[in-house]
């Protein structure tokens, strides 16, 4: 290896400078993105990441998350709507700031590195206004940063797919961009890796204080990540807010649905109540006569000895590790129920069970033709 680069890790591992010049606003208000002749892609989309916060863009294939995020790096122009850093316009109508002065950086779902160029000389690739030393300088503070400076002089095909996902976060933060945007960047991942991996990205970002949007279709990912949470949908944003907030608060069924698995019932609104072969709850606000989707969560089925509350059978079971699936039959129910159970919770010789519901893991909304 280059033993110049390499003697100048030593010397910048003491003391490590801030990873940005500063920390930004990013805010999106009306978009609107469509291709000649196509179909929507963003439909209205306002939202606002704040200064150091890391918003994760939450949604399926095709919700428009990755257009949103090409947009704000100035990849895409927009159809319609403003895009603002720090309360500057840097799209809108006539207005184009182009990318390379937007002091945003990007970490592609594919990492993007140059397979002839060594780690160095991937992570300084954009420090073009800088001189030679300036550049390797601020490159080997980044490799720093993201604990791999001692692979400068090697090549992109002797890491791991973590460790490369880390070079690519190193040549995102070099030039100290003031808002970072992560396509994906945890997808091509081994699922042993990725928990790592995304705590180190997360640690990362943190210290160096960038506002970061993640995008990613991973409901876990997204709340183990984000201080907030927008979820996209068919183009749209349908929520947004903490993780806990969606979880406990979801507007709809599609929310619900997205972070976590439901037993589903139809049921119509009486005396203020929705009957269910698992019982009778609370509809608030609806009226009587309003036809309802009940969601009732599988982590939310207590199971018992028989005898105790409600009689069903267990069907079928599979085991997960920490937890176990059940497949349960209870009278009533045209379909089975599923419930979402500690290990070891239920001796593996019994059947016949009692089953109970946490009233907090039912979940009422409007039935409307979308959700039919």
């Amino acid at each position: 290896m280059g033993i110049s680069v390499m003697a100048k890790s030593a010397q910048l591992a003491g003391g490590i400078p801030a990873g940005v010049t500063f920390a930004a606003s990013l805010s999106f208000e009306g978009i609107h993105h469509a291709y000649d002749g196509g179909a929507q892609i963003l439909s209205d989309i306002s939202l606002s990441v704040e200064p150091g916060e890391v918003l994760c863009l939450l949604g399926p294939s095709g919700s428009g998350k990755t257009t949103l995020l090409r947009i704000a790096a100035g990849i895409e122009v927009q159809s319609a709507g403003r895009v603002l850093l720090n309360d500057r316009e840097i799209a809108g109508d006539g207005i184009f700031v182009p990318p390379e002065h937007r002091s945003i950086g990007l970490v592609f779902q594919d990492f993007a590195l140059f397979p002839h160029l060594s780690i160095i000389d991937n992570v300084r690739f954009g420090l073009t206004a800088l001189s030679r030393a300036e550049a390797m300088h601020e490159a080997m503070i980044a490799l720093t940063r993201v604990g791999l400076e001692r692979y400068a002089d090697a090549y992109p095909h002797v890491l791991s797919g973590g460790e490369q996902q880390r070079v690519a976060l190193a040549r995102a933060l070099a030039p100290r961009p003031a808002v970072v945007l992560m396509d994906e960047p945890f997808s091509g991942l081994d699922s042993r890796l990725k928990d790592s991996v995304r705590a180190e990205t997360l640690a990362v970002l943190h210290q160096s204080r960038a506002t970061t949007i993640v995008v990613t279709h991973d409901a876990e990912e997204a709340m183990r990540m984000g201080d907030r949470i927008a979820l996209l949908n068919k183009g749209g944003l349908v929520q947004i807010g903490t993780a806990e907030e969606l979880y406990q608060n979801p507007a709809d069924l599609f929310v619900a649905g997205f972070f976590s698995e439901l037993n589903m019932f139809e049921a119509r609104v009486e005396n203020g109540m929705v009957n269910t072969p698992l019982g009778r709850f609370a509809a608030k606000p609806y009226a009587d006569g309003t036809m309802a989707n009940v969601a009732i969560r599988l982590a939310g089925i207590e199971v018992g000895a028989a005898g105790a509350n409600l009689a069903a059978r267990v069907v079928s079971r599979r085991f997960l590790g920490e937890t176990e699936v059940l497949e349960i039959a209870i009278s009533g129910a045209e379909t089975r129920i599923r419930a979402r159970v500690r290990r070891g919770k239920l001796p593996q010789d019994v059947n016949e069970i009692g089953v109970s519901v946490r009233k907090s893991d039912v979940l009422v909304f409007e039935r409307r033709a979308e959700s039919a």
